[in-house]
């Protein structure tokens, strides 16, 4: 059995922010490229993400906000809901794609077709809060894939884990004081979004970062604060906000991690998923704009979650 579902769809490259926006359509293409050139692509078992229903969105999202943004999808052109998200054409598509991918996964994984999966869509998802789009992200994928493992598949405890450079606002939004979701998080601060270090909830372990923080200290971090508290909750499903954008590389954000950091970080990942979890994992791509650290950093983690 081919233990990891790899999950995408064309429709994720057609979403297009402009010609100079970083998050661009060369990311996926740039992660299909280089899994190609390590002689990858033959290991995964690839699914189409299906389109995320209404139904499924508005378990995380309010009426009002899938409606604004079913309305704000413009017919040509490019329209901004702030100075860096936009709507092309293309986008409201693509968004569902990238939803229904995390859905997809949490499906695989739950029937035992797979051990784990890779969404590698876009756009992005964790700066997504209820009612409003921002940060790049339209509908919260993770929340959504959390939100039907407890629904449709009435899962009572689903840890959602979070390294991307910027805080998971929009996660956090989602799933505050929410009992059944455990989310650790680390990122930059003080970083955009500015958030995520006000009086957390008490199921929010947020572990903010100095700018220069590299990955010996991450290591510590996930070490000495989130495994405890991961153990402690003893998840049935970990869900992954992969964000690669803490790498050295990435100007995006100030940070050092390298790729054997994100390796590594998911070594931990696959011992907890294995001693109280099934071997569930479901990991969605977040950030990372360098695409050369951006695909080797994801190439990395995929090696560790495929046992390659």
């Amino acid at each position: 059995m081919t233990s990891t579902a790899y999950i995408t769809h064309r429709d994720c490259q057609l979403h297009d922010m402009g010609s100079y926006h970083p998050e661009a359509p060369d990311r996926l293409t740039a992660i299909s490229d280089h899994m190609i050139a390590q002689g990858l692509d033959s290991y995964f078992v690839y699914h189409d993400a299906p389109l995320a229903t209404f139904q499924q969105l508005h378990r995380v999202h309010s009426a009002a906000h899938l409606e604004r943004l079913k309305r704000a999808s413009p017919e040509l052109g490019i329209v901004h809901l702030d100075p860096d998200t936009a709507m092309n054409r293309h986008t409201w598509q693509a968004a569902l794609r990238a939803a229904g991918a995390g859905i997809k996964a949490v499906d695989l994984v739950m029937a035992g077709e797979v051990e784990n999966a890779f969404c590698a869509v876009r756009p992005p998802g964790h700066h997504a809060e209820r009612a409003a789009a921002m940060g790049f992200c339209f509908f919260n994928n993770i929340a959504v894939a959390a939100a039907h493992a407890l629904v449709a598949h009435q899962l009572s405890r689903i840890a959602i884990v979070d390294f991307d450079v910027h805080h998971g606002n929009g996660t956090e939004d989602c799933f505050k004081g929410d009992s059944r979701v455990l989310m650790v998080g680390t990122f930059q601060h003080p970083f955009y979004p500015y958030s995520g270090t006000e009086r957390p909830a008490f199921n929010m372990v947020n572990v903010p970062l100095s700018r220069g923080t590299d990955g010996e200290e991450f290591r510590s971090v996930v070490s000495d604060i989130w495994m405890p508290r991961l153990r402690e909750f003893q998840p049935e499903m970990i869900l992954i906000s992969a964000g690669f954008d803490a790498h050295y590389e990435d100007e995006m954000g100030g940070l050092k991690f390298l790729e054997k950091d994100y390796a590594w970080v998911t070594v931990q990942l696959k011992q907890l998923a294995e001693e109280c979890a099934q071997k569930r994992i479901v990991s969605m791509l977040e950030g990372g704009y360098s695409l050369s650290a951006l695909a080797r950093s994801v190439v990395a983690h995929l090696r560790v979650l495929a046992e390659i």
